[in-house]
């Protein structure tokens, strides 16, 4: 069995509950076929880089999974075949990295920044101020 990792895009309209029952049925499909999966992420609602049969957002949803061929080739038929999925990718890697992926690496930074400190920019403008005046 190889290492795959798998990422597909649902529609914009369902809900995150029903993506979730998707990517449930996906995953089925891997461990019906003697598969496993190893991480499963939802990256959230996320803005689509063009449109895509005419929606500007979709639900992220990335699988790292091992699993043989014939289960892949099913499980890309069925996502082919569901309405839902706009797009989708797999991917053969080498290892599954540990930890969150990149994508929600991202989240976390994205969060945790801090507020801009207003003092470092007026010390700045009253430096540039003062510098003005004694030209005078």
């Amino acid at each position: 069995m190889r290492l795959y990792e798998s990422v597909f895009i649902a529609r914009q309209d369902i809900t995150s509950a029903q993506v979730e029952t998707m990517a449930d049925e996906f995953a089925e499909i891997i461990t019906s076929a003697g598969g496993s999966i190893k991480k499963r992420e939802y990256w959230g609602l996320r803005s689509l880089a063009y449109r895509i049969k005419k929606n500007r957002k979709g639900h992220y949803v990335m699988f790292n999974m091992e699993t043989g061929p014939e289960a892949l080739r099913e499980y890309e038929r069925i996502m082919g075949l569901n309405e839902d999925v706009l797009r989708f990718l797999n991917l053969n890697i080498e290892e599954v990295e540990d930890g969150p992926s990149i994508m929600m690496q991202a989240k976390t930074e994205r969060s945790s920044r801090g507020q801009r400190d207003h003092a470092d920019a007026d010390a700045h403008y009253d430096k540039d101020d003062s510098s003005e005046n004694s030209e005078d």
